[in-house]
């Protein structure tokens, strides 16, 4: 299960979803209270902002923070918590790079439908998923999942949601 929340959120999802590892997709200097459930060595912060291109002063998401994270979500199968400042793109692009790398058979269509389906707001970073179509080897299939399910309704923070396994869903 890969669940997803704002920070606002991390405490209250962390307990609801029964999670003892995150992953914190921020930029520099976001403080991050880590929920009492989850060990200093069960969390994963990558710094970098919510950006599709370059822009001067911002860091973009970039190959290693993908590899990082999927490498930090690959190392434990247990149940994980990705969270961004708002849990509307960064978080959700990369549950889906999560789920997809956890998941290698699943369809990237269904999944990215099934993502709509939990969250409405939810609006993939481009960027990432592109990053993470390459780093998974899945031939800009992801790319094109999360442009068919096009930009989720406009919020300042999604609301929390989990993504289980295709034969668990």
């Amino acid at each position: 299960m890969i669940a997803v929340c704002p920070i606002t959120r991390l405490k209250e999802s962390a307990e609801a979803f029964g999670v003892h590892r995150m992953l914190s997709l921020v930029a520099e200097g976001t403080e991050i209270e880590r929920p009492a459930r989850i060990a200093p060595d069960d969390h994963l912060t990558l710094y970098f902002h919510d950006i599709v291109e370059p822009l001067e002063g911002y860091v973009p998401p970039c190959e290693s923070h993908v590899a990082d994270a999927l490498d930090f979500a690959a190392a434990d199968d247990r149940p994980i918590l990705v969270h961004c400042y708002a849990g509307v793109s960064r978080s959700t692009a990369m549950a889906f790079a999560i789920a997809c790398a956890r998941e290698p058979a699943r369809d990237e269509f269904e999944l990215a439908r099934t993502m709509r389906e939990l969250s409405p707001t939810a609006t993939p970073n481009r960027l990432i998923v592109s990053l993470a179509d390459a780093a998974l080897g899945r031939g800009g299939r992801m790319v094109e999942a999360v442009a068919a399910i096009g930009r989720g309704r406009d919020a300042f923070e999604g609301a929390p949601f989990a993504i289980d396994r295709a034969d668990r869903s």
